[in-house]
């Protein structure tokens, strides 16, 4: 196996992934219940020493399945990289830690746990990284309310203006 279809094909058979492909790179989508042992097989048999990138999708207001995870991993041995995809259900976003198979998971986990809110199972610090610890929802849920300060453009620049709240000078005006 030395060009990533091959190793798509085959891990595609030995896992029951399904292959996509989008803007002419192929991707796997892995069953959440296989990810572990799917991870695990990358790391051990099939060369991939690096898990580069860990994030989240959110398909809100589809539920089932409402998020992916997406992982890159990448064989620097062999100059391959390869893009997966995990679903996972929005009533109880729940996945398996990939932190003792690729210890830099460790981070990018805790980060889609903090603006996703997906849960790792077997993380060992599962907790917030970026927001702060008494932080209420999770920002990069689609249905997480956003913000009511309309931008500043030069079109409606003196309108907003007129309702920016400055400070005050020392004579009051």
């Amino acid at each position: 196996m030395s060009t990533i279809d091959e190793v798509i094909t085959h891990l595609a058979e030995k896992f029951g992934a399904v292959i996509s492909e989008f803007a002419g790179e192929k991707s796997l989508t892995v069953p959440a219940e296989k990810m572990l042992a799917f991870a695990q097989y990358l790391s051990d048999e099939a060369g991939f020493e690096l898990l580069s990138c860990v994030t989240a999708i959110d398909y809100w207001p589809q539920e089932t399945p409402r998020f992916h995870l997406a992982y890159r991993f990448n064989s620097i041995s062999r100059n391959l990289s390869l893009n997966v995809r995990v679903p996972v259900p929005g009533v109880r976003p729940v996945a398996d830690s990939l932190e003792k198979i690729y210890y830099n998971a460790n981070w990018q986990e805790r980060e889609v746990f903090d603006l996703f809110g997906i849960k790792f199972e077997g993380h060992s610090d599962l907790r917030r990284i970026l927001m702060p610890h008494d932080w209420q929802g999770h920002p990069l849920r689609k249905d997480y309310p956003l913000g009511y300060e309309e931008p500043q453009f030069t079109f409606n620049f003196d309108e907003i203006d007129l309702r920016k709240p400055y400070a005050k000078n020392r004579d009051g005006a």
